[in-house]
């Protein structure tokens, strides 16, 4: 049975009280011209005003006054500012993760990384001890596999110094600032790698947009440049970093590299040349997402 506060349905219905659920519902309505998840963006955004969780919004303040920050978040959003920028955070694999515009935020597709990762080390010969994060933004990635795997170590490279404190300050809200290192690092310059040593696992959502791509607003004019485009094709970053690959893997390490739907044959060249055997996994759409990468010789692809 749905429960509903005191006094649900005589506020709700009546259009002349400022109730948060009728917030909601204009809200809503505005947001409609640009986002397409309007009504979720708005229980969101009001969550974050009366800072609560959003079922409590649903549950147990539907008919309660509507709060005067609201429409200010509303109008951010209408102008295409992501909710995470404004509510400061995004959840990723269960946990939640700091997001500033030093970031890219992470997103639903990208957990696909994480689980072509944790099946590729599950193999009863693997033992999982230390992964690279290449680009780790946030530390999504990085840190929702060591999350998952309590005896792994793990390293995250980003070239801006802002992204790894952002990085830094998630491992230590989430417990793993132990076993998480952050190192400034550029994979564009040479011996960017020195004193990394090898890793069983290397993670990576490089940047893979086209340079000419038409993105939503909420990505073109919000989310860091230097993480989203690499060049015509969207494939420089590729180039550069998978014949690098084999020098950062121990002899049974596999990388697993998100990629554009577009772009699994292109990307899994650059990986054969480079000597790796290549398996494709989709998301929940069904659309390419990542390539698994081993050594031609292991079994486990």
């Amino acid at each position: 049975m749905r429960i509903r506060p005191k006094g649900w349905r005589r506020l709700v219905n009546n259009p002349g009280v400022n109730n948060i659920a009728s917030a909601i519902r204009e809200a809503a309505d505005r947001l409609s011209a640009t986002s397409d998840t309007a009504r979720l963006d708005a229980e969101v955004l009001m969550a974050h005003a009366l800072g609560c969780s959003r079922t409590d919004v649903l549950l147990r303040h539907m008919g309660d006054p509507a709060p005067d920050g609201f429409d200010a978040l509303i109008a951010r959003r209408a102008a295409h500012e992501p909710v995470a920028h404004i509510i400061g955070h995004q959840e990723f694999w269960g946990l939640n993760f700091r997001v500033t515009p030093a970031t890219l935020i992470p997103r639903g597709d990208s957990e696909t990384i994480v689980e072509a990762a944790l099946e590729a080390c599950a193999a009863p010969d693997f033992v999982l001890g230390r992964v690279l994060d290449c680009g780790t933004g946030t530390g999504a990635l990085l840190l929702a596999v060591l999350h998952e795997r309590g005896g792994a170590q793990g390293v995250g490279i980003d070239a801006s110094p802002d992204a790894l404190a952002v990085a830094a300050g998630n491992a230590q809200a989430l417990g793993l600032a132990e076993r998480a290192r952050m190192v400034l690092a550029d994979w564009t310059q040479a011996g960017w790698a020195d004193g990394l040593g090898r890793f069983d696992l290397v993670l990576s959502n490089p940047p893979y947009v086209e340079a000419d791509a038409a993105l939503d607003p909420s990505v073109r004019d919000y989310e860091p440049a230097s993480a989203l485009f690499a060049g015509a094709e969207g494939l420089d970053d590729y180039r550069i970093l998978i014949p690098q690959l084999p020098d950062l893997l121990t002899p049974d390490g596999v990388a697993v590299i998100e990629i554009g739907h577009q772009q699994a044959q292109p990307v899994g060249q650059i990986a054969a040349q480079a000597g790796f055997a290549v398996k494709l996994r989709l998301d929940l759409a069904n659309r390419p997402r990542a390539l698994v990468l081993s050594r031609e010789s292991r079994a486990i692809l």
